[in-house]
């Protein structure tokens, strides 16, 4: 099992910067590729970034491109999401997931899953 727990949401103002941090136990975090997803109130969960078990290969979704950036430190065994530019269309939960597979990441298909964290942009 992978347990998974996102921190670093909160409001903020359009315009402004946060950075969402995963911290992630019970396996070797480096044998996981990671990633970001979102859910808006009556939405989807939708795919936001990836990167892979190295980090050498990142993927973003077209709304996130040039604003965020995912990254990750395997040796504090924690994935990070900097947000910059937040629009209110950003308001959601932020949830992290892993998987073995980074393709898997980007189809939604992780096995594991974090509890989420509020991010609140306002206008």
């Amino acid at each position: 099992q992978v347990q998974l727990v996102e921190s670093g949401g909160g409001l903020v103002q359009a315009g402004g910067s946060l950075r969402l941090s995963c911290a992630a136990s019970g396996r070797t975090f480096s044998n996981y590729a990671m990633g970001w997803f979102r859910q808006a109130p009556g939405n989807k969960r939708d795919f936001v970034a990836a990167i892979s078990k190295s980090g050498g290969s990142t993927d973003y979704a077209d709304s996130v491109k040039g604003r965020f950036t995912i990254s990750r430190d395997n040796a504090k065994n924690t994935v990070y999401l900097q947000m910059n530019s937040l629009k209110p269309e950003d308001t959601a939960v932020y949830y992290c997931a892993a998987s073995t597979f980074l393709p898997a990441i980007v189809a939604g298909l992780s096995a594991y899953w974090g509890q989420g964290t509020q991010v609140t942009v306002s206008s």
